[in-house]
């Protein structure tokens, strides 16, 4: 894997220094080093499965967010002191999110935020893009008055946090819309699976800060969705879906170029190479 120094900030790209991890990655030991990383607020938590399934929601928003880096140590004594427990759940929690792909743990090295893997994500945009269609188009068949009452709640939502300049406020508003559009169309489940397979596309995304405008436009695009929605139009409910899925066109390159270290791995052989654009999936 790469090391050394990160790039300047480039554009819109917050680029932070990772880490160094080790360059060639090993088979993942049974017991890690566990490397020294700023703990979160200490808190009080019982023991057991609850403890695990808490330090691992934690750890997995902080790296989705980017607040942890990619190749960022992770420590598992210092994150089992701030929870106040032993390391048994922590470790449980670290070995659920490096299934994830989010932790990389290397014998004599330690345990490390994994960098984005380019190979994953326009197959990742691929699986959004065909479940979001399908689930738009049901819930346009489907939806009652108080789901779409509760849809415009929502985007009235987007629009109080983007007064107020709020990204991160407005990306979990955003969330929160797609993930009503899969309640409305009777599949909730669909949401999961959509947001495991994105979930390298949303620290990709996290990557880009916010463009001027764009959370209005985003707005303007998610009015048409809910339009086609309450007209119980689900032609038109997919197409404004796909047009605003591929309305922001940012390219892998644009992003990896201004922080390579986030990065590994290359784009997979079936795509072509150059600039890459993900249609859409880091919306």
């Amino acid at each position: 894997m790469p090391s050394g120094n990160p790039p300047a900030k480039t554009g819109s790209i917050a680029a932070t220094p990772p880490s160094t991890m080790p360059s060639t990655p090993p088979t993942m030991p049974a017991k890690a080093a566990a490397l020294l990383v700023r703990p979160p607020a200490r808190r009080d938590m019982r023991r057991g499965p609850t403890a695990a399934d808490a330090i691992h929601r934690d750890l997995r928003a902080e790296i989705v967010s980017l607040k942890r880096k990619p190749g960022e140590p992770i420590a598992e004594k210092q994150i089992a002191e701030a929870y106040g427990v032993s390391r048994t759940p922590v470790r449980e929690a670290v070995l659920r999110l490096a299934d994830e792909g989010l932790i990389e743990i290397f014998p004599q090295s330690g345990t490390f935020v994994a960098r984005i893997p380019l190979g994953a994500l326009p197959e990742a945009g691929v699986i959004r893009k065909v479940l979001e269609r399908a689930t738009v188009r049901f819930a346009a068949e489907r939806a009652s008055r108080s789901q779409i009452a509760a849809l415009r709640a929502c985007l009235e939502h987007q629009r109080e946090v983007d007064a107020v300049g709020d990204a991160d406020g407005f990306h979990q508003a955003d969330e929160a819309f797609h993930a009503q559009i899969t309640e409305m169309a009777g599949y909730p489940g669909f949401w999961g699976i959509i947001q495991q397979a994105k979930v390298q596309l949303d620290r990709c995304r996290r990557l880009t800060l916010p463009v001027p405008g764009r959370m209005r436009t985003v707005i303007a695009e998610h009015e048409a969705i809910v339009e086609a929605i309450a007209g119980h139009d689900p032609d038109r409910a997919e197409q404004s879906l796909v047009r605003h899925l591929d309305n922001l066109q940012i390219t892998v390159d644009d992003v990896r170029n201004a922080a390579p270290l986030y990065f590994s791995g290359s784009l997979t052989a079936d795509v072509a190479a150059g600039t890459t654009t993900l249609d859409g999936a880091l919306r």
